[in-house]
């Protein structure tokens, strides 16, 4: 891509209104729009980091045997009537709306009730479990809090994964299989060092629920972290019962904010009785199946990467979620100098190193300024002064410092990360 060929432009000043970091670096990058409070489009360049956050999700989720597919996001009142979710007292979030004969619909805020009707015609018998299921999907909440930026949103992308098993031990095997696929998400997204798992209320079915959690100073939790053993607890189940089940003690505890990056829940049966989704055990007998959930927000992670990892300069992308591997500026206007930029992006592009090429007529100034902003992970400078020398100025996003290199060294850098 060429920024002369981009239709987004970065600006100097966020909207007044917006008051979160994450959303002001992004709207000032031109990686989103912001359509109203909690909802925002992602542009060119922003859909590419959610999609590279998406493609490393779903890595994570097929290598444990989760099989992938797309629900629905209008829903019929039935189920959710049959769990006891329709009600607007007892969920508060739903977004309604009506057909021409006046039924009501609903937008879809989670995906327990209608995945089991979907998978209700394929079970069977104990043979058919276990299994794993998930969706990259939009979902819609009416929250009433929506000034994080993307970080939480009325209407956001969510990996939504739900567990389908024949007993408690199986359903424990998957869950912990699954959580240790989610520590693997957050390490390659980059944030794993400052991402915990926090135990939090299990409610009815066990002790804890889990939720993974990252230190960060805009978040809208609080948890009480021992950095040592590497765990939190949730301000919720902050007592000396859950210190001594966890065997954490008091003093170890440091009190930070966090926002939370995904969450692990066993369900046992409370979706799968009322609904009737139910399978034929060793011994001819009719068993519930057993169900867990588990859910990532990739709009949300944008947000807290940004958070967690921009600077005054602007966004600081890892090198795998970032739009663009290379930022490519080409100073001066003549006719080697633009030869020279032309050919090394080609050379760039037909080796498959990811590269936005600013081909603007501009100031060196404004053109380093935007490449920062951007947090594009490198930035290469093509002059009649590199040129003369036959190598390129290379400066990664995260130094101070740029040096003169050759294009073949600096190629084998995507080569050793590869």
């Amino acid at each position: 891509m060429r920024v002369t060929q981009l239709f987004t432009k970065t600006q100097k000043q966020a909207p007044a209104d917006e008051v979160s970091k994450n959303a002001q670096l992004l709207i000032r990058a031109g990686y989103i729009h912001k359509e109203m409070a909690g909802v925002y489009t992602f542009l060119p360049l922003g859909l590419r980091v959610l999609e590279n956050i998406n493609q490393i999700i779903r890595e994570e989720m097929d290598a444990i045997g989760g099989q992938e597919l797309k629900l629905t996001s209008l829903q019929d009142p039935e189920i959710w009537k049959a769990t006891d979710r329709w009600d607007d007292q007892k969920v508060d979030i739903w977004f309604k709306t009506k057909l021409k004969n006046d039924s009501e619909l609903g937008l879809g805020p989670t995906h327990e009730e209608p995945l089991i009707r979907a998978v209700r015609p394929f079970i069977r018998s104990y043979k058919d479990l276990p299994f794993l299921a998930y969706q990259i999907q939009t979902k819609f909440r009416n929250e009433v809090r929506a000034k994080s930026g993307v970080m939480r949103g009325r209407e956001f992308l969510m990996k939504d994964l739900y567990s389908f098993a024949r007993t408690e031990a199986e359903h424990d095997e998957l869950y912990a299989k699954i959580q240790k696929a989610y520590a693997n998400v957050y390490d390659r997204l980059g944030v794993g060092d400052d991402t915990f798992l926090t135990f939090a209320s299990g409610g009815m079915f066990s002790q804890f629920s889990h939720e993974f959690q990252t230190v960060c100073e805009a978040g809208e939790d609080t948890i009480y972290l021992d950095r040592k053993k590497g765990i939190a607890i949730n301000e919720e189940v902050n007592n000396d019962k859950v210190l001594s089940d966890l065997g954490l003690k008091r003093e170890d505890l440091e009190k930070v904010n966090a926002a939370e990056v995904g969450n692990i829940f066993t369900l046992k049966d409370k979706f799968s009785a009322p609904l009737g989704l139910t399978f034929v055990d060793e011994h001819d007998k009719d068993q519930n199946v057993l169900m867990g959930c588990y859910g990532i927000g990739p709009s949300r992670l944008v947000g807290v990467i940004t958070e967690l990892l921009g600077d005054e300069k602007g966004l600081v992308w890892p090198e795998n979620i970032a739009p663009y591997k290379v930022y490519l500026v080409r100073l001066g206007e003549d006719d080697a100098v633009i030869k020279a930029s032309d050919e090394l992006y080609e050379d760039f592009n037909k080796d498959g190193i990811s590269v936005l090429y600013d081909d603007r007529d501009a100031r060196a100034g404004e053109k380093f300024a935007d490449a920062d902003l951007m947090g594009i992970p490198y930035r290469v400078v093509v002059s009649a002064k590199t040129i003369a020398e036959g190598k390129i100025e290379v400066k990664k996003r995260t130094e101070s410092d740029s040096a003169l290199t050759t294009t073949q060294e600096f190629k084998k850098t995507f080569t050793k990360a590869s």
